[in-house]
């Protein structure tokens, strides 16, 4: 295909390389501030963006972080078993870039700054009062990668935030919130950011009507997986009440779930207990409704 004829842009490829990820890959991060204490107490404080989401759907979710297994907070993490993550406002980047600084092991970042420290609800490592948004953590698993690298698993015993944002559709809490987006780095010397001041919502629709062509042998298989097990009928109205999009997962994996544990049917009773141990609950299934007016 010729590209030009077409004014598409043309390609090329480009070496991978270390930090791939900063130097070429434009790759938005959130930036966060992660406050740890040391096995003698002292308070450190690190810029951190390999941040994100673990088990979402579990009743008790959990976040993975990322780091330099010879870093202070990872070391911190790994002795104490507990660690803050604050995200800072756009407001006080040149604050949260002092963070980032390379201080001596021992050195509170926190004094060089304008953030206020105070103390964090569920865990010892303090929290940042100008941080809009705040989660306190335990950890649950600590992953030696290799040399170099280590991930933390971290519970998560508490989310704070500012008074009245989490009552704000999102509309209306991203710029209240004006976090930093970070945008990588040039020569680890020279650091990009945006900011989520400025929003675009996007409606997402249903798809247009079409019929998809059938696959040989797709309805048996289908049909096989539907009578895999019996359900009662007090568990098929248990998950009919359960949004359509979401009912082939949810079956999936209750079905999965009770034959490793040497189940033959779906009772009403298991579908109960499978909800309240994977949090399944009506306010979870509101946020896929799609009458639901809950901000999310």
């Amino acid at each position: 295909m010729d590209t030009q004829a077409n004014n598409l842009p043309e390609k090329e490829e480009v070496r991978i390389r270390p930090f791939w990820y900063s130097d070429y890959w434009i790759f938005p991060k959130l930036i966060t501030i992660v406050t740890t204490l040391d096995k003698h107490g002292r308070i450190n404080a690190g810029a951190y963006s390999h941040i994100m989401q673990h088990d979402v759907m579990h009743k008790t979710p959990r976040i993975l972080l990322g780091f330099r297994n010879t870093s202070d907070t990872f070391n911190n993490i790994r002795q104490t078993g507990e660690f803050v993550i604050n995200c800072p406002s756009y407001d006080t980047l040149e604050d949260m870039m002092e963070t980032g600084r390379f201080y001596p092991e021992g050195a509170n970042e926190l004094d060089y700054t304008n953030y206020t420290m105070i103390p964090s609800r569920k865990v010892k490592p303090p929290s940042i009062a100008e941080c809009p948004q705040i989660i306190e953590c335990t950890v649950d698993k600590i992953y030696e990668l290799d040399r170099t690298q280590g991930h933390v698993l971290g519970k998560m015993e508490a989310i704070v935030m500012d008074k009245g944002l989490a009552a704000l559709p999102r509309a209306e809490r991203l710029p209240a919130m004006n976090l930093p987006v970070g945008l990588g780095d040039e020569k680890r010397k020279y650091y990009f950011y945006t900011s989520t001041h400025d929003v675009v919502m996007h409606e997402l629709g249903d798809p247009p009507d079409f019929e998809v062509e059938p696959v040989a042998g797709e309805a048996e298989e289908e049909a096989a997986e539907a009578e895999a097990m019996e359900w009662d009928a007090q568990a098929q109205e248990m998950l009919n009440g359960v949004p359509k999009a979401l009912q082939k997962m949810v079956r999936g994996q209750v079905e999965g779930t009770l034959r490793d544990r040497g189940e033959t049917a779906v009772t009403g009773k298991l579908f109960e207990e499978l909800a309240r141990e994977f949090g399944l609950s009506e306010e979870l299934l509101d946020r896929y409704r799609a009458d639901a007016d809950t901000p999310a």
